[in-house]
């Protein structure tokens, strides 16, 4: 098969030694315009992994009155995101093992997408749980596995490309976080403003039409790959793994609470509300930045310990002069918040094939989304206890610490396929 196909034709993995192995690189394209295709499919794809999961916050007040949901139903729907991407993500190598990786990506959008729309129309709280689940499955999926297709057809392109997609992610982020209510709005419901995210899911399935056709499907999980469970045994993939997770804890704490931080310091609702968008802000051109510095050095321990300094200065900030510096304060939380796409960058370039990237970022997301789901939780029962935001940002100035040293060496020169030998 692959030796009558131009698009699979097995070629040499230039960061690895000896003849390539079945099913390591399905897709090879050798003219510009495949290329193209395969960089606006991953753009595409990276602009709708974040909508399904972050569209229900700003209209959940409607979608609960419509649906008579619970506050705890509340509660649980937006704690699923980050639990289905720790579960599922743990799946997402074994199916792009067994099914082939393209394969894979095109049926978690296709899914993403008609469970984005049914979820939608849902007219119970059950439905509308029933759907969200298939939703955060398929993102979660194809959001450990984008690192692993980088490293496939862009292997000495990882930085650039790394930045691309993070800044689609980040892109994807703030459009459905900013343009949700007023789709709702202009739509006349809460529908209208979640349904828009599911047809762009569907637009992005084209590109990835044409590339499915030339995927290669291994023999099975049998054929040569890295299991999640070799992964543990990896001190790499340990390290990156709770460096992931510490970094995302700092985020989903920054995210969940900061403009209720702010408000405490006695700004306006409004106010926050734009300190909070600079935070986010700041993190888009980054998002561009930062993996091609990550990919021109050999060694990024200086460059993580220097946005992690970024952290702490924000932090301390907002405990001794909350008001007069509450700009600075935002502007250097966001900076510290690129610890997101330098870690994304250290999964395809800590691998020396694809095949290591979809088991080292699986292991990775899988374990440090479920550390990172104590975030938000932690913060607001300090703050529940002590009734100020002092000993909550206290301790997120404490967890820079493991954050720093988990980076450090996650950061120092060495491949997970080494450690497996």
């Amino acid at each position: 098969m692959t030796s009558r196909n131009r698009w699979t034709r097995p070629v040499r993995d230039p960061l690895t030694p000896g003849a390539p192995r079945r099913g390591e690189c399905p897709i090879v394209p050798s003219q510009r315009r495949q290329r193209i295709l395969i960089a606006i499919g991953l753009v595409a794809l990276a602009l709708n992994l974040r909508p399904g999961a972050v569209s229900v916050a700003p209209v959940l007040t409607d979608i609960r009155a419509a649906l008579a949901m619970s506050a705890t139903t509340a509660g649980v729907l937006t704690t699923l995101p980050v639990l289905c991407f720790a579960g599922f993500g743990f799946l997402a190598p074994w199916c792009a093992r067994t099914l082939g990786v393209h394969r894979v990506m095109l049926v978690s959008l296709v899914v993403t997408a008609l469970c984005l729309v049914a979820r939608a129309t849902a007219g119970s709280t059950a439905v509308f749980l029933a759907s969200t689940v298939p939703v955060l499955a398929g993102l979660a999926t194809a959001n450990v596995l984008l690192p692993s297709l980088v490293k496939l057809h862009f292997p000495r392109r990882i930085g650039l490309m790394t930045a691309v997609y993070s800044t689609a992610l980040a892109v994807g982020l703030s459009s459905a976080s900013v343009l949700t209510v007023p789709v709702a709005d202009a739509t006349g419901s809460w529908r209208g403003g979640l349904a828009i995210w599911g047809l762009m899911a569907l637009v992005a399935v084209v590109p990835w039409l044409g590339l499915v056709r030339h995927d290669v499907r291994p023999d099975g999980p049998a054929s040569g790959g890295i299991s999640l469970r070799s992964s543990a045994a990896s001190a790499l993939a340990w390290w990156m793994a709770f460096f992931f997770g510490l970094q995302s804890l700092q985020a989903y704490a920054v995210f969940g609470w900061l403009p209720e931080i702010f408000r405490a310091a006695g700004f306006s609702p409004q106010t926050a509300g734009l300190l909070l968008g600079l935070t986010t802000a700041v993190g888009i051109p980054l998002a561009f930045v930062v993996p091609g510095l990550t990919a021109r050095t050999t060694n990024q321990s200086p460059l993580v310990l220097g946005l992690c300094s970024c952290y702490v200065a924000g932090y301390g900030g907002l405990v001794v002069w909350p008001v007069g510096g509450a700009w600075l304060w935002a502007f250097l939380i966001g900076v510290g918040t690129a610890l997101f796409p330098l870690t994304l960058t250290l999964i395809g370039l800590r691998a020396r094939t694809s095949d290591g990237t979809a088991a080292l970022s699986g292991f990775a997301q899988s374990v440090g989304y479920l550390l990172a789901a104590a975030g938000p939780f932690m913060m607001g029962a300090l703050f529940d206890a002590t009734s100020s935001w002092t000993v909550p940002l206290l301790v997120l100035i404490a967890l820079v610490i493991p954050l720093a040293v988990t980076g450090v060496h996650a950061a120092a020169p060495q491949y997970l396929e080494d450690q497996l030998r």
